[in-house]
Order: C-alpha cells, then structure tokens, then sequence
C-alpha cells in the first residue's frame, strides 16, 4: 500500500513541477521579447514536453538494466498512444457537450492544414522509428535517430514560420507563480521558478521509477505494461484536458494541436532518444500499442484528408481503441 500512495506522490509531484516549469519557461520567453507565436510554438512546447522525456531518461540511467528500459520505452510509447487515443476521445466529448454552442456542429473549427501537416510528420517520423526496431547496426540506428532529431528541427521552424504568415489561435498566458501580482516579473524570481520546478520534475521521476520497479515486481506486470498506463497519466494527459478548455472557447486548432503536436515531439525527440539509449527492442504489446495509435490518427487523417473536416465522431473512435487496449490486458493477451 505504502508503494502505491508513493507511485501516486511521484505523479503529483512530476505534475505540480510541470505546471510550474511551464508557466516559467512561457514567461522566460516573453522576458526575451519573442513573439507570442515563438512563446506558444516552443517555449509552451517544450515545457509541456519535459516530464515526458525525463520519465524515460531517469528510468534507463537509474533502473536496473532490464526493468529500466522496459519502464523507458513504455513510457516513450505510452505517450503517443495515449494522446492518439484517449486525449482525442476526450476532446470528442467536449465539441458534443458543447454542440449548442456550435453553429456549424458537427464539423470542427480546425485548420485542416496544419492539423494534415502534424499527422503527416507523426505517421512518417513514428513508421521511421518503429523500422528501427527490424535494424541491428548500431551506426543505422544513430542515423535514424539524428534524422529524426532534424526531421522536428525542420517542423518546429516550419510551425514558426506558419505562425508568421498568419493568425493562430493563442492561449492565454497565466500569471507568473512565484509572482502572481506583479505584471512584469524580476527575470531571477522566473529563473528560480524554473530551475527549482525543474528539480521537482527530476524528482518525482526518479520516485516514479523506483516504485513502479517494486510494484510491477510485487504484482507480477509487466513493468513495461505498467508504465505505459501509468507514467502518461502524470506527463500527457492533465496537460492534454487544457484541450477540453480551449474547445468551450471554440479554439479547436488550439486544443487539437496541442494534443497533434505533442505527438510529433514525441514521434521524433523522444524516440531518438529511447533507439540512442536502449537496445529499442519492441516487443509484442509494443507493437499492438503502436498499431492501435496508427488506427486511431489514420482515422482522423483520413477525413482530413478525403473531407477536409474534423467530426468529433471521429474522435470518438479513439476511446474505442484505448478500450480494446484494456481489453487485451485483462485477457492476457499483452
């Protein structure tokens, strides 16, 4: 029990530093005098996108060997299949609550084109990453992984450039939190902020690794399965239910995009890192996990593609494909 209510803490405590990470990382930003877009488009993003990529890294630096990498790449697949899936479905319920307020309902308000281009760079850069699992020369495999890490320089600066070209949605930018009165906060009270929720993220990822060792130990799973469940509850999906705010307000781009672009950071940065760091040997449940992900984008790709709209039953089918996930497990058959 004592373990549980740990693993619970180690989540409160990568979640509460994330938030604050974030919040100072998008103030660090705008005290550089970068436009909202720059804000939004990579210090927004690379907050949200911290916890995600120390899980892995904690768990294969500090894990024993074998339970480490499982609990890494569970981690780093987890976490696209999550947001694939249930962060969509999710995002579906909220257009469908908040239909009456849609004079255009069922067809959302995206940007087709940008929400085609992150699914485009999600569905190639996660095939190249997957591919990877079949090669065996450690040179191949470095290639890919540098590839993969330009492939996301090439679309974080295309996203830029997006932005410059024309209006975008933008989310509204909270009070600094270790000066929340003040409307231009001291450049080191935003530097302490960061470097001290920062050390809250290292933290609680190091708890969350241990524990999740011990109890996948004590209750006979996986520690692969169990960290593909549980670590993007804490990284990926808190962050994600912001979504559900921005589509109330009718920012569709915004909330989609948020989910979309997450994918592809971790389509490419965080499975370079996981081909660099471990043997980037995907097992069956991996696999099925990975197919499951495809079948849920691919659906929305489609309609973007064929109609050029998003409809949130698409959406819908998300939910079907994460309750075929728990379905599996139940049965073991993952």
């Amino acid at each position: 029990m004592g373990n549980i209510l740990m693993l619970f803490l180690a989540l409160a405590i990568i979640l509460f530093g994330a938030t604050v990470f974030t919040n100072g990382l998008e103030w660090f930003g705008k005290k550089l005098n970068l436009s909202d877009g720059a804000v939004g488009s990579i210090f927004a993003a690379i907050g949200t996108a911290l916890p995600e990529t120390l899980v892995p890294i904690i768990a294969i630096m500090f894990g024993t060997k074998e339970a480490g990498h499982s609990i890494g790449v569970g981690a780093i697949i987890g976490a696209p299949f999550m947001l694939g899936t249930l962060a969509l479905f999710i995002s579906g319920v909220a257009v469908i609550f908040n239909r009456k307020q849609r004079d255009d309902y069922p067809v959302m308000r995206v940007d087709h084109v940008v929400m085609r281009r992150d699914m485009e760079y999600f569905l190639s850069l996660y095939s190249l990453a997957i591919l990877c699992t079949f090669l065996t020369h450690p040179i191949l495999k470095v290639f890919i992984a540098m590839t993969l890490f330009m492939c996301y320089g090439a679309y974080a600066l295309k996203t830029i450039k997006g932005t410059q070209n024309h209006a975008v949605e933008e989310a509204d930018l909270d009070p600094c939190y270790f000066a929340p009165k003040s409307h231009d906060p001291h450049f080191a009270l935003i530097l302490s902020q960061v470097l001290s929720s920062l050390f809250l993220i290292v933290w609680g990822s190091y708890i969350f690794v241990e524990k999740v060792q011990v109890l996948s130990a004590e209750m006979g799973i996986s520690p692969f399965i169990l960290s593909m469940i549980i670590a993007p509850i804490a990284t990926e999906l808190p962050e994600k239910f912001n979504s559900v705010i921005w589509i109330n307000k009718g920012k569709d781009t915004l909330a989609i995009g948020n989910i979309t672009g997450a994918m592809v950071f971790q389509s490419s940065v965080i499975t370079a890192i996981g081909i660099m760091m471990t043997p980037w040997q995907l097992n069956h449940a991996a696999f099925v996990t990975v197919l499951l992900t495809f079948a849920s984008i691919g659906l929305a790709y489609a309609q973007l593609r064929i109609k050029r709209a998003l409809t949130p039953v698409t959406l819908l089918a998300g939910g079907l494909f994460y309750a075929l996930f728990l379905v599996l497990i139940y049965l073991g058959k993952l």
